[in-house]
């Protein structure tokens, strides 16, 4: 179930978009598994359907979920799903920049390191594989 915080500074289609996303990602919403209705879901978060149908929106434009007119909205496996460049170039920049601060607040190498992976742990990422430079090294 998606929860609404009404004191967040994320409007509350921003939260049904981050909700639902997550849901996927997670596996909470299974693959081709079909979504509430936006009526159901309206009524279910007590918001308005027009938010929900914006958040509908959203989530097919990204491609996280697909639409099968008079049928419903259903869920796209994870691996399927495309990242909107635009989008993925903006969350990129905001984590270096958090990066950076926190980095600033922890110049200690083994605590700082100790933090990152904790929050990727929390978030699900249980090792990062080494990345490939441009001339096809691992590092």
């Amino acid at each position: 179930m998606i929860e609404i915080d009404l004191k967040s500074r994320k409007s509350i289609y921003e939260q049904v978009v981050a909700g639902i996303k997550e849901q996927i990602l997670t596996g909470l919403i299974a693959a081709e598994a079909k979504l509430p209705s936006v009526r159901e879901l309206s009524k279910e978060l007590t918001v308005n359907p027009n938010t929900i149908q914006k958040a509908f929106h959203k989530l097919e434009e990204q491609g996280y979920i697909y639409s099968v007119t008079g049928v419903g909205s259903f869920a796209h496996a994870p691996q399927d799903i495309r990242p909107d460049h635009r989008l993925l170039l903006e969350a990129q920049s905001r984590l270096r920049d958090d990066l950076r601060e926190l980095r600033l607040l922890i110049p200690d190498d083994a605590v700082f390191n100790d933090v990152v992976a904790q929050a990727l742990e929390e978030m699900g990422v249980s090792e990062l594989s080494p990345r490939e430079d441009r001339r096809g090294n691992n590092d």
